[in-house]
């Protein structure tokens, strides 16, 4: 199988020492990053985790959202969609970003801001954007929580 970066973490995870320190049971199976797998206690639920935001804004939580743009597993469209759904008035229309606030620079990807939470798309990665764009999702990330351009 192809290492990337994050497997050192599954291999903590699955630890014998790690997983008694977590206490979790033999019969549980070991972590598989981005697993299909579930349970037998799996169940759907339409809203999916659309209800979380709602909570996190009513209690005045900052939220940022980023997805690679080119993520096939979650596309941006369908993020975009349970977006809009929110109905949530949006104060920054979509503009390009760029790593460490720098116009000069190569464009990172595209932000849209509402009232509550702010949208950010990574350019040219897919599903695990921070491994393959590092660099942008950290400089995204850290201008985001200190109130820095981005």
């Amino acid at each position: 199988s192809q290492r990337v970066y994050g497997n050192s973490v599954t291999d903590y995870i699955n630890n014998a020492d790690t997983r008694t320190a977590l206490h979790i049971p033999e019969d549980v199976p070991a972590y598989e990053e981005c697993s299909s797998a579930v349970g037998d206690n799996w169940h759907y639920q339409e809203e999916a985790s659309e209800w979380i935001y709602k909570v996190l804004k009513t209690n005045g939580i900052k939220m940022l959202h980023y997805s690679g743009d080119t993520d096939a597993a979650v596309p941006t469209y369908g993020t975009r969609r349970w977006i809009a759904n929110l109905n949530w008035s949006m104060k920054s229309a979509w503009r390009p970003w760029y790593t460490a606030g720098t116009e000069g620079s190569q464009v990172s990807g595209y932000v849209e801001e509402y009232d509550g939470l702010t949208f950010a798309t990574i350019k040219g990665v897919g599903h695990m954007a921070p491994q393959w764009a590092r660099q942008a999702v950290q400089g995204l990330v850290t201008a985001y929580m200190h109130g820095e351009p981005y």
